[in-house]
């Protein structure tokens, strides 16, 4: 039956619920943003969460709703804007919704009665009071800061400072807040039910075990995000022995020769035959053509790195285009600008050697300065279009879709023709690269073209000379 509203209180406590709804859901964004590593909370979804809590609000205002209810739909609803518009992982967002609704709720109780303790008045623990809206918004007032400083310190420290005290904080505020609810249960200026402290003290435990058990499936995939990269790290180390060995054996069954070449050079100059001479001395220089020396950014590990890159390529049939412009003195170690352009080519040849049509595969390499940032983008070609979960590119190898080590990173996984066969793990390190400058990895794919670029920023940024080889 359809309730009516017709005092001017009721209306003020309809809009107040629809306002401090607002305010927990867009609060509780933040934090999934910062927590679950989901993308940075926009416009859209926090409108999207004010709708919901207003058609919440409406509907609790004119039906007889069950506050539980009220609950679980406000936790259902955060959850899916955190899936729709920050690409969070769904069950891991539900958890976090449902229990910062309970903390929300637990805080609010405990506020309102330590006001009606200091104040010796019931009204407090009344919503529908004056008293009781100050109390509510005293609260939300602190959900609101809450969410700035969040919001803040993301955009500073980077999420990964934010996640680890962020946690530290949480479990220090439910302490204070068990605590805090032992003490009111001792107080007599202020008569609260025993089933309603009852109720709270329970609610209490179970957010710290909540606190603690998120805390530790955060070290578990931490320990297991490391595990991975090591393992990756080896693999890739051992690719990186191989190739190395490989020319090393190619350039030595070479010099070894060298007497046996330099003899029937003679004899073909001897007898004039200087066409046999030019197309056996092209010859020769088949297993040294990786060795060929152009500079592309000064730097010669780099140089060696993108010529070697570029070698393979011509190897497999593949267009390999550059375009470089690089700072003098930009400040990035060698050793990090390898791990960033090492993983992205080779995730882009493997890729596009996949592509049954040899003119269709290219790979291009983009190297430039935009104020004081190096951007580096790579380009190449791919056969199947990467797989999605939850938004996320997941990586496969030989047809097996493997999972991510979160649910939320900018970049996790791709597909075995978009990121090549190290599961991702060659993106991976590229971003752990890119953040010791600030700087991060994206990814996206459209029409058969997968693309990856990766921001740094430089100390120092000087125009260099651009060469392009196609």
């Amino acid at each position: 039956m359809m309730m009516g509203i017709s005092d001017p209180m009721e209306w003020l406590v309809l809009f107040s619920d629809f306002a401090a709804g607002s305010v927990r859901v867009i609060v509780c964004l933040i934090l999934i943003s910062s927590f679950l590593k989901a993308d940075k909370l926009r416009r859209k979804g926090a409108a999207a969460g004010a709708a919901g809590m207003l058609a919440l609000a409406l509907l609790q205002g004119f039906f007889p709703v069950p506050e539980l209810y009220c609950l679980a739909l406000e936790a259902g609803l955060t959850a899916v804007c955190a899936v729709r518009f920050q690409k969070a992982d769904m069950r891991m967002s539900l958890f976090v919704s449902i229990f910062f609704e309970i903390a929300v709720g637990f805080w609010q109780f405990l506020l309102s009665a330590w006001e009606g303790v200091l104040f010796h008045s019931a009204d407090f623990l009344n919503p529908a009071t004056w008293s009781g809206l100050s109390a509510v918004w005293v609260t939300h007032i602190l959900l609101i800061v809450l969410g700035w400083r969040c919001g803040g310190e993301q955009g500073r420290q980077g999420k990964v400072w934010q996640e680890r005290n962020g946690f530290r904080a949480a479990g220090i505020i439910a302490l204070i807040g068990f605590f805090a609810l032992i003490t009111l249960s001792e107080q007599t200026v202020l008569e609260i039910p025993d089933d309603t402290m009852d109720m709270w003290m329970i609610l209490a435990v179970v957010l710290l075990m909540a606190v603690l058990l998120f805390n530790l499936n955060r070290q578990y995939r931490t320990e297991k995000e490391l595990a991975e990269v090591k393992s990756a790290q080896a693999e890739m180390l051992e690719h990186d022995y191989n190739s190395l060995n490989h020319a090393y054996a190619a350039n030595a069954k070479l010099f070894h020769d060298f007497h046996n070449h330099i003899g029937i050079l003679r004899r073909l100059l001897e007898q004039r035959e200087y066409e046999k001479a030019a197309a056996y001395l092209d010859e020769l220089q088949g297993p040294v053509k990786e060795m060929e020396e152009r500079s592309w950014i000064g730097d010669d590990a780099i140089d060696y790195l993108i010529n070697s890159k570029r070698a393979a390529a011509e190897e497999k049939g593949i267009r390999f285009r550059i375009q470089a412009e690089y700072p003098k003195n930009a400040g990035i170690r060698s050793a990090d600008l390898c791990a960033v352009l090492g993983n992205l080519l080779d995730n882009a040849l493997e890729a596009s050697e996949q592509v049954t049509e040899k003119e269709e595969r290219f790979v291009k390499l983009t190297i430039r300065r935009i104020n004081q940032m190096v951007v580096i983008k790579v380009e190449n070609s791919f056969r199947r279009e990467p797989v999605l979960e939850n938004g996320i590119l997941k990586t496969t190898k030989n047809g097996n879709t493997a999972g991510s080590a979160d649910g939320a990173s900018l970049i996790e996984t791709s597909a075995n023709e978009a990121s090549g066969g190290l599961h991702g793990w060659g993106l991976k390190s590229a971003q752990t690269a890119a953040e010791k400058y600030d700087g991060m990895v994206q990814t996206s794919y459209e029409e058969h073209i997968f693309r990856a670029v990766v921001t740094m920023s430089c100390r120092e940024v000087q125009r260099d000379g651009e060469q392009e080889y196609k």
